[in-house]
């Protein structure tokens, strides 16, 4: 598969070494200030800023690539609805993590939510923390949380050292607290899920 990847940060290297890793190769690689020129890939792997990702996915789409978006912090609900529209095959993937171990952590919390919501005495709220450079804060993942949860939920964002990102769901009542967690170890998971969205892309 041929790749072209928008945001060359930290995160774009370790995609790149990913990609490569399973056989794939980087055609592209865009950073802030670089033509963006996608012409000789078949998939794009955005994760830039807030500010520009809209216009990064428009501008890949206007050269008919496809984009798996991994930038949070801005509302993604509109390009996806205009890509149902547009496109008869999806052009589009955003996640607000697409860690694997985080999915899996994303069905944990649907069904315990679902389990607590026939149990009034527990209240929810969220904990993620996360590396000094985060630029949105709740995290894209917690808001995903709590957004599964459906009801009012306190966010704690904590903003420190290098930390990848940890996220923890808490149910308390006078009786116990329940507690589920997620620890990310470093950005490769990341990395690894945004390569696999991109594989499913291209099929």
């Amino acid at each position: 598969m041929k790749i072209g990847l928008i945001g060359y940060g930290k995160m774009g290297h370790m995609i790149e070494n990913v990609a490569l890793e399973r056989g794939h190769t980087i055609v592209a690689r865009i950073d802030v200030g670089d033509a963006f020129d996608l012409k000789d890939a078949e998939v794009a792997i955005e994760f830039t800023t807030p500010a520009t990702a809209r216009e990064n996915i428009l501008r890949a789409w206007a050269q008919n690539v496809p984009v798996v978006c991994g930038t949070t912090g801005w509302d993604a609900a509109e390009l996806i609805e205009e890509d149902k529209r547009l496109h008869e095959k999806p052009m589009l993937v955003w996640k607000s993590n697409f860690s694997v171990g985080v999915n899996i952590f994303f069905e944990l919390n649907k069904w315990l939510a679902g389990e607590m919501a026939q149990q009034p005495q527990y209240s929810p709220s969220i904990t993620e923390t996360h590396h000094i450079h985060k630029l949105d804060k709740p995290s894209g993942t917690a808001k995903t949380l709590a957004e599964q949860i459906g009801t009012d939920v306190v966010i704690e964002s904590i903003r420190e050292g290098e930390v990848p990102g940890t996220h923890e769901v808490k149910w308390d009542s006078e009786e116990d607290t329940i507690v589920i967690t997620h620890i990310a170890k470093g950005r490769r998971g990341f990395a690894l899920g945004a390569v696999l969205a991109a594989e499913k892309l291209n099929i």
